[in-house]
């Protein structure tokens, strides 16, 4: 359950949150992240996957990047799977993804601008 609302301060940066919130899933930027939710992703955990993409942008501050969700992508054996799609087009497909995966993709690829090679999966 969520902290008690005890100041008029404290509601304004739950506002801003929630705000920030919305923006992050809203509109194209230049960056794309796509958390892929067919059947067998959300099995193998997508919801957890989004949840985590959503709560580490924020905290990291990612602004260029929006979150997405989409079907399945037809790769059942390596979901959880998320897809970043780049200003230039180029695709970044990692797979097998749970939280601390996530947060080294954020901070790295995301914030770093340094794709993180152990996790993308190889075609």
């Amino acid at each position: 359950m969520a902290d008690k609302i005890t100041s008029p301060d404290q509601l304004l940066a739950r506002a801003q949150q929630a705000q920030a919130d919305l923006d992050l899933r809203q509109g194209r930027k230049d960056t794309q992240v796509t958390v892929h939710m067919g059947t067998c992703g959300i099995a193998a955990g997508a919801r957890d996957v989004v949840a985590t993409f959503m709560t580490e942008m924020s905290a990291a501050g990612v602004t260029s990047a929006s979150l997405h969700q989409t079907g399945c992508a037809g790769l059942c054996e390596e979901e959880p799977m998320a897809t970043i799609t780049a200003a230039d087009g180029t695709l970044y497909r990692y797979g097998l993804l749970d939280k601390d995966k996530v947060h080294t993709i954020v901070i790295n690829h995301l914030v770093g601008g340094t794709p993180v090679d152990a996790y993308l999966i190889k075609t």
